[in-house]
């Protein structure tokens, strides 16, 4: 085996262990890649994401959305397809069926799905769309969706509480980049309002502050198995006091190739405003997302927090935000004071009575922030009194007066370093926020070609060292249908963003957020002419 090949699966190895698989391949001679001193940095050749079942609610609209970006260097053919995961039978008393049902009446039954379900509503794969229906026998023979070229999005829409969970993966020059997307609009009941998350790769541990078993709450964590051998999981909970007793957070079994939603509630009997939930895998890989909702002020998804670090960003809290409430958890037996700080368009601030925070080793703990953001765009950047102390968080934050609210999530997020990607955007109900805590920033924003039609457009901006903008991203000339917003730092410091979606119904201001974490489309491969020895430093 001669040095090119031992680099390249040295890199790959490296890679995979981030995101659960990966592939490259050596470069050709005339092959185009980036260089970063001995590096090539080349495309990811095969990726996988995962995404949750969007809703249990009859009322349910959900549009599914996937996209890979042009990408230098990713060439030839390949394929990028979401298949419905199979629907896994767990006892009511792990999904809280039969609580869900009792508490809101427009909620489906989860074995409701009769098999012919898998072969019905197919359509031709090169229209890009399948089946958007689950089946309780296995994922169905076509795709729920599938790419047809790289820079232009697809969508598929599903109604109702039949919209599967997906399993996805892409490959060749489809594989650099690829990112999905589900938006669900929830007209009434637990959890009304506007409810968006990225899919995202399997991992072994997940963290999520933010999350509730509070009576007004009915949270989920969503576990998707992508592999052929089921996997195994431990769901611990941590309130105010510490660890939540929990009665069967240990041990959930996900079978293979599926999904299964696990009711926060029934693993413990303690009420709780303020939970954090940590994942640990003890076998195989999942995917893992918490959905949060409430009787009154709606509900979206809760993604993993960034991982335990003494520094953390959440980025794009709505400048007209009417409550914030900072959730913060630090692992260790360790207490911490936090630094607070907001970065406003102007600059750095510390929010009066809130210079720091104390938090207390293994405790939960939530603050009420109030109007946080007081009409400008922000981001709460967190710093541990002594670093060596880690810490997770997220924000919940409300929009609109009381009777008409809704929810969002944000939690700590992980910077953009070469690129990411936010899906689903319109003209008029997407806002794009980026902010640079340490030093002065360069972006390029591309906006894709639409759904429907349109041609992609691209502008740059510079982010002033600690502000956040809520920058006039571009629009497609002549767009139809919704479109990918693509942003790629140029230069300069650390940058972090987040995408909000909004729309007004009934006078109600329905909105999610979604951070914009790295895509980890190029992976950094040692040149052929460099020494392994590199890869041991």
């Amino acid at each position: 085996m001669n040095r090119t090949t031992l680099s390249l699966i040295a890199g790959a190895t490296a890679l995979a262990a981030v995101t659960g698989f990966a592939a490259v391949s050596a470069p050709d001679a005339g092959s185009a890649t980036e260089r970063t001193g001995a590096a090539a940095t080349l495309p990811v050749e095969r990726t996988g994401l995962l995404c949750p079942r969007p809703s249990t609610s009859e009322l349910a609209e959900t549009t599914y959305t996937s996209f890979t970006p042009v990408t230098r260097g990713a060439e030839g053919e390949g394929t990028a397809a979401l298949r419905s995961a199979a629907e896994q039978s767990a006892p009511d008393d792990v999904t809280g069926k039969g609580e869900q049902d009792e508490k809101d009446g427009e909620q489906a039954d989860d074995g409701e799905q009769d098999e012919k379900d898998a072969g019905e509503g197919d359509k031709d794969a090169e229209d890009g769309k399948g089946s958007a229906k689950g089946g309780k026998g296995g994922t169905a023979d076509k795709p729920v969706l599938q790419l047809r070229e790289p820079g232009k999005p697809v969508t598929e829409d599903a109604s109702g509480a039949d919209a599967p969970a997906l399993i996805g993966t892409a490959d060749g020059r489809f594989a650099s980049g690829w990112t999905a997307q589900q938006t669900t609009e929830v007209a009434a009941g637990t959890g009304r309002g506007l409810q968006g998350v990225a899919c995202t790769a399997a991992d072994t541990q997940f963290w999520f502050p933010g999350a509730s078993t509070d009576d007004s709450r009915t949270d989920y964590v969503h576990l998707t198995n992508p592999d052929d051998s089921a996997a195994v999981v431990d769901i611990e909970l941590y309130g105010k006091n510490g660890a939540l007793k929990t009665t069967v957070g240990e041990g959930i079994t996900v079978k293979p190739r599926s999904a299964e939603p696990v009711l926060l509630s029934t693993l413990t009997d303690e009420k709780q405003t303020d939970v954090t939930v940590h994942v640990v895998v003890r076998s195989g890989r999942v995917g893992a997302a918490v959905q949060a909702l409430d009787d009154e002020l709606g509900g979206d998804w809760l993604p993993a927090s960034a991982d335990p670090s003494g520094s953390l960003v959440m980025p794009g809290i709505p400048k007209d935000a009417t409550a914030v409430r900072l959730i913060a958890f630090t692992p260790g037996d360790s207490d911490v004071d936090l630094k607070v700080r907001l970065a406003s368009p102007s600059g750095m601030i510390t929010p009066a009575g809130y210079e720091t925070l104390h938090v207390k080793g293994g405790m939960t703990a939530g603050f009420d922030l109030g109007d946080l953001t007081r009409g400008e765009a922000g981001s709460l950047v967190l710093t541990a009194s002594d670093g060596s102390v880690p810490v997770v968080a997220a924000v919940r934050v409300l929009r609109g007066k009381e009777g008409k609210q809704e929810t969002a999530f944000i939690p700590a997020a992980r910077p953009v370093e070469t690129r990411a990607t936010a899906l689903d955007n319109t003209a008029k109900g997407t806002t794009l926020s980026v902010t640079s805590p340490e030093g002065t920033a360069q972006i390029k924003v591309t906006a894709s070609a639409g759904t429907e039609g349109g041609t992609p457009a691209t502008k740059t901006y510079t982010i002033k060292s600690g502000t956040t903008q809520d920058v006039e991203a571009p629009v497609p000339a002549g767009v139809k249908g919704t479109y990918a917003l693509t942003v790629e730092p140029q230069g300069g410091a650390t940058v972090y963003a987040s995408r909000t979606l909004s729309s007004t119904e009934g006078g109600v201001p329905f909105f999610t957020v979604q951070p914009l974490p790295d895509d980890r489309g190029m992976v950094a491969v040692p040149d052929a002419s460099e020494d392994l020895s590199v890869l041991q430093r």
